[in-house]
């Protein structure tokens, strides 16, 4: 447990030291918020929207932006890093394995999101008037179960790439997807009916998040017989576990 404790300290600050990351994975998805809330016809409520306003609608899919890149992104690179310089594999002929320093590497890319959230969170009710989520119970549940999944898909990135260079590109492609077909590109109010259905089964499960963020907004952004809360639950921990397990399978030290 000590050298674990020791392990995130270091890892925490190579975290922070990648300045990119800090910008796009932490702090970016409340720079998009504030962004979107200066346009004025946002902050705007209409009758369609129940009287909500549109950056009241779209503020959990600013979310995922920042666990999309931590899990599909960051992750695989930092592992796929100490693959390629023959770290994990120096690692196996000491008292303190691999797997610790993986351990390590997720407990403070976990972190690293739920900082992220709290602060989008924070600032958009101090700044924009945005409510925290009405259900933070349910909405802690999707946000670490979709997180999971997201992490899930990003494990078996890192175990099959050997060289960081691919860990980046198969992580921007794997970006780009999930934010296209989850319904983050776009709002889901505005997409066709058949891109949202899909949403409700990728990672991280925009839909529920947006429920538990708001009943409201959920049923504004759902599709005619979407899924039910718990289903998509269901759904994201079965991607998460499933995913998981396939990663743990490929995995190899060096």
């Amino acid at each position: 447990m000590r050298a674990l404790r020791k392990l995130v300290a270091v890892e925490a600050k190579l975290f922070l030291r990648d300045r990119a990351t800090v910008l796009f994975g932490v702090l970016f998805p409340t720079a998009l918020l504030f962004g979107l809330g200066a346009v004025p016809a946002l902050r705007e409520s209409t009758p369609d929207t129940g009287g909500l306003r549109s950056i009241d609608i779209w503020a959990p899919t600013a979310l995922v932006f920042g666990m999309v890149m931590i899990a599909v992104q960051h992750v695989p690179a930092v592992i796929a890093t100490y693959r390629e310089r023959g770290i994990l594999r120096r690692l196996s002929t000491t008292p303190v394995h691999p797997r610790s320093v993986l351990l390590a590497q997720m407990i403070v890319a976990f972190v690293s999101v739920v900082v992220s959230a709290a602060l989008m969170i924070f600032f958009g009710w101090a700044v924009l008037d945005i409510a925290p989520p009405q259900r933070p119970g349910e909405f802690v549940v999707a946000f670490v179960v979709g997180y999971a999944a997201l992490l899930g898909l990003g494990l078996i990135s890192a175990a099959l790439v050997r060289t960081s260079s691919a860990a980046n590109q198969i992580g921007t492609l794997l970006f780009v997807a999930l934010m296209f077909f989850g319904g983050a590109f776009l709002p889901r109010v505005v997409m066709p009916d058949v891109l949202r259905e899909v949403g409700e089964f990728i990672p991280p499960g925009l839909q529920a998040l947006t429920t538990a963020w708001s009943a409201e907004a959920g049923e504004i952004t759902a599709t005619a017989g979407g899924q039910p809360f718990w289903l998509q639950i269901a759904i994201m921990a079965g991607i998460a576990m499933i995913a998981s397990a396939v990663a743990a399978k490929l995995f190899r030290w060096e």
